[in-house]
């Protein structure tokens, strides 16, 4: 079976789910699955897992994003980006170093409150189609960390590039509506840009026409990335022979098994002899799988 990770260049305009029906139709694969949404008027890395590389698209998922946002100050809408109607416009009475105190207030550990216009689901129905209807629901904060915010420069009158290292989550609209606020100008998102996920970069992604040419020329299997690539920033644990016939299985390693020097209760990639065998956290004296990524081997 076909399986790896690869990186896309997702368009502007188009869905992640339309990126997937587009690939399943180049490459004729229907095991495919992406790694976390990116709205429609974003670009970027969307890293897509194939084949038996499908089983890591939670983790990718869970990991750190960077991203490229443009903020427009002194507008607000329904909406938190340039998409929506607008319901407020305001003189804008800051510059560079009053943004960059307000981006300060953002950083760290914060309280986000999800946009109307999103895919999470209130009481079985999704936030959006209650927003298409008029009604606003109650919804609950929800805890994300920004681990960095900088100034990039500005990209015209009232307009400034930021980039935004955050985790799983976080909302950049409603980021840029939030810095809005409190500078009591209001602001929207008007760009985005997704430059790093899951230690992908876009940089290495492949646009739609890139990869239309590879699948024509038969190249596709060639360009895929190893699941491994999606855990190289994990700590590696090597093990063989019996310990890992026991990993494969889903036992317990034991300790004289394993390599010295591992520390306890930290996520780890595990390579056998021969490939990456999966996820595994050493609990008290004995390695447990987290996550497999290895077929078992029949019994001779």
């Amino acid at each position: 079976m076909i399986s790896g990770i690869l990186p896309v260049d997702k368009p502007e305009g188009m869905t992640s789910h339309t990126v997937i029906s587009v690939l399943r139709r180049l490459s004729g694969i229907r095991k495919i699955g992406h790694t976390g949404t990116l709205d429609p008027m974003a670009t970027g890395v969307l890293p897509i897992c194939i084949g038996r590389a499908t089983r890591a698209a939670d983790f990718v998922a869970d990991s750190p994003k960077q991203y490229i946002a443009e903020l427009t100050l002194g507008v607000e809408t329904d909406t938190q980006d340039t998409t929506g109607n607008i319901l407020r416009t305001a003189p804008v009475q800051c510059g560079e170093d009053e943004l960059r105190e307000a981006l300060a207030a953002f950083t760290g550990q914060i309280d986000q409150i999800p946009p109307m216009y999103s895919a999470l689901q209130k009481d079985g129905r999704r936030l959006y189609d209650y927003a298409r209807e008029g009604i606003v629901v109650e919804r609950e904060p929800r805890r994300v960390t920004i681990h960095g915010l900088e100034i990039l420069g500005e990209a015209g009158e009232n307009r400034w590039n930021i980039r935004v290292d955050c985790s799983k989550g976080t909302y950049i609209r409603t980021l840029c509506h939030d810095v809005g606020q409190r500078l009591g100008c209001g602001g929207v998102m008007s760009a985005l840009r997704r430059t790093k996920c899951g230690g992908f970069c876009a940089e290495d992604a492949y646009t739609l026409d890139m990869l239309r040419e590879i699948c024509e020329s038969g190249r596709f299997e060639e360009i895929l990335r190893p699941t491994e690539s999606a855990f190289y920033h994990l700590p590696l644990c090597e093990i063989s022979g019996e310990g890992e016939w026991r990993f494969r299985h889903g036992a317990p390693v034991w300790k004289r098994q394993l390599p010295e020097g591992l520390s306890e209760g930290v996520l780890m990639r595990v390579r056998g002899e021969r490939e990456f065998l999966g996820l595994g956290c050493l609990k008290g004296s004995e390695l447990w799988c987290e996550k497999s990524f290895c077929e078992i081997e029949e019994e001779a």
